[in-house]
């Protein structure tokens, strides 16, 4: 075996984690030196047990290599390790990064300049429109979103990215090969088309509880620093931020209303330290990024019934109905021209028929 092949083989056998993968690496030079050498060689100087010493020597299981290898052709996938110039340079950084990452899409160099935006599965109306605030301001300083795919917060950050013509990258907890959450499947593909889907588990790897945690560690090491949009007291968020705090990484978090669930989370970490956050300013300052330049976004060009329509909605949730009311046109009309405001990243919907304006 030499190449992908002996990092595939290497990293699905039985007993051989990332921190011994890493290790047998390290001391035999390349994963496919770990497949030449004894038994004796690989408990002695590998420092393994004997039975998972035996299970190196004598693997030979080229058919399921060559399955492995077929389905990352199928779906796109590229496999980078430690020792290539394109693994992530602020996840190379840290002591425990994955040895190996299947990557969807590209991972760039501008990607360095990354923040994460993490929270709620379950997020309420103030922390979707935190999360919309927040991304679509990174984003126009030129900051690569990172995030989980998850539903609630990630997913919100993630669509605004995109929205706003930037980079995002999505950290899974199972194989890039499996959608998870499912109704995130076109949100997933657009994501590798203009940014990059990546993991450490192996093709097909489901969703299991216990690859999160290990999961939000590659999101705080992507990443310059955490912002924790929403969270509650039990969060996987809470893993993150830890992660990142380990990790040398700034935690940011964002403050909320005291009698909320959901907000108990981020008000615990900005008492144990994280920088209180509400505005993108407080994350560029902290972490020294510039600010894009004034002036650079040409704004889109409006009707007069947009202007209209944009005038009377703010940062605070409108009902359809209210707007429709206000703007005194027919609701055919209205869903019409907030469709358009929509289509122009002027209008966020959210559940309910609500709608507000984006900050710009």
């Amino acid at each position: 075996m030499e190449g992908m092949e002996a990092w595939i083989a290497l990293s699905l056998i039985r007993g051989v984690g990332e921190s011994t993968l890493r290790r047998l690496v390290d001391v035999f030079g390349a994963p496919e030196e770990v497949f030449r050498v004894s038994v004796t060689q690989l408990r002695d100087l590998g420092k393994l047990n004997q039975s998972v010493a035996k299970r190196i020597a004598q693997f030979n299981n080229s058919h399921l290599i060559a399955e492995h290898i077929e389905l990352m052709h199928r779906h796109g996938v590229k496999l980078i390790t430690f020792l290539d110039s394109g693994y992530p340079g602020n996840l190379r950084q840290l002591d425990d990064s994955p040895p190996m990452l299947y990557v969807k899409g590209k991972i760039e160099r501008e990607d360095a300049r990354a923040v994460a935006l993490v929270g709620s599965r379950t997020a309420t109306v103030y922390g979707k429109l935190m999360a919309q605030k927040l991304a679509a301001g990174l984003v126009r300083a030129g900051i690569t979103i990172v995030s989980g795919m998850a539903r609630g917060i990630d997913t919100i950050s993630h669509k605004v990215a995109l929205d706003q013509g930037g980079r995002t990258v999505a950290v899974l907890g199972c194989g890039v090969d499996v959608v998870y959450p499912p109704e995130n499947r076109s949100l997933m593909e657009e994501i590798a088309k203009r940014g990059a889907v990546i993991s450490e588990f192996p093709m097909g790897t489901r969703p299991l509880a216990g690859n999160f945690p290990a999961r939000n560690r590659i999101i705080s090491g992507l990443s310059l620093g955490v912002v924790a949009v929403e969270a509650s007291g039990a969060s996987g968020v809470l893993s993150t931020a830890k992660w990142a705090a380990e990790q040398g990484r700034d935690v940011f978090a964002v403050p909320g209303n005291v009698s909320s669930r959901m907000s108990v989370g981020t008000n615990i970490l900005i008492k144990h330290g994280a920088k209180l956050t509400t505005d993108v300013a407080d994350i560029l300052e902290e972490l020294n990024l510039e600010r894009a330049p004034s002036g650079s976004e040409i704004p889109p060009s409006l009707s007069k019934e947009e202007q209209d329509v944009l005038e009377i909605l703010n940062s605070t949730p409108q009902h359809v109905d209210y707007i429709r009311e206000k703007a005194n046109l027919p609701i055919s009309r209205i869903l019409s021209v907030l469709l358009s405001l929509e289509m122009k990243e002027l209008v966020f919907q959210l559940p309910g028929k609500l709608f507000v304006r984006k900050e710009r």
